[in-house]
């Protein structure tokens, strides 16, 4: 039997690409899985963003493999919406014990030309969103004295990238976050670290392709491309690194960074 059988996991962004994978992953562990997702699109980036169609056929493949999904519509931004899904996920299951901070948005924009709005929405759904859903999970971890946090950073946690600085910004901010927290929560036998992909097959790749008129390998090159031959990972690449963290494999493992990068922080 897995160590995670009967485990919570509250996952932001889950309807699709790196949040869905990770569900799904978790859920063939045995792990209930509570699916928050906004599931409408924004009008920035402008991309794609998950849908409730993509929630509802997360809810069925994750009762398939025997496990309960509780699907809840909300925007990270807003507290109210993270209180009625935290509220709605303790009624169910009286307890949450891992938490993927997953949701986040990208764009490209030069430093000197990004409107204030832009920046805003990058800074509050990437790095604030990750505190509010944090601060109302982290009281039940508490209570508990155990549970796992994973931040969903990136490569760009880790150094700088051209036109994306806002976006940057915001990923080496969850850093902060993930060694502050570990420290803060260790008494309480609550581990968090952060993960640190380079790009992921996911819709957003395809969503940045259309708004530069691009292709999504010229996307995955920007980033000066990965070591190894592949023009990114797939979202089960990193459900595998989650399902690692989570477990009690990495019983010891708190406030890290773990690259996922192909070796591109290596050139």
């Amino acid at each position: 039997m897995s160590d995670l059988q009967g485990k919570v996991a509250f996952i932001t962004g889950a309807a699709h690409g790196q949040g869905r994978a990770v569900a799904l992953a978790l859920a063939a562990e045995g792990v209930h899985i509570v699916a928050f997702d906004l599931a409408k699109t924004l009008t920035y980036p402008g991309y794609a963003m998950g849908s409730t169609g993509e929630l509802d056929t997360l809810k069925a493949e994750c009762e398939a493999l025997g496990v309960q999904c509780l699907p809840a519509t909300g925007d990270v931004r807003s507290d109210d919406d993270i209180r009625r899904a935290v509220a709605a996920a303790q009624q169910l299951f009286s307890r949450i014990d891992i938490l993927f901070n997953n949701a986040g948005i990208c764009a490209y924009g030069l430093v000197h030309e990004l409107p204030e709005e832009e920046w805003d929405a990058m800074l509050d759904i990437n790095l604030k969103g990750a505190w509010l859903v944090a601060r109302r999970v982290i009281p039940l971890m508490m209570d508990q004295k155990a549970g796992v946090i994973i931040n969903n950073s990136s490569i760009a946690g880790l150094r700088g990238m051209n036109r994306l600085s806002h976006y940057a910004a915001s990923k080496w901010g969850l850093v902060g976050l993930t060694k502050s927290w570990a420290i803060e929560l260790a008494p309480y036998n609550i581990r968090v670290n952060s993960i640190h992909p380079t790009g992921v097959n996911t819709p957003m790749n395809d969503g940045l392709a259309e708004l530069e008129g691009t292709t999504t390998q010229e996307i995955a090159e920007r980033s000066a491309g990965n070591l190894l031959p592949v023009p990114w990972v797939e979202p089960e690449d990193v459900s595998g690194m989650v399902l690692y963290l989570v477990s009690d494999k990495a019983r010891y493992v708190t406030g890290s960074q773990f690259v996922l990068d192909a070796g591109l922080l290596t050139r």
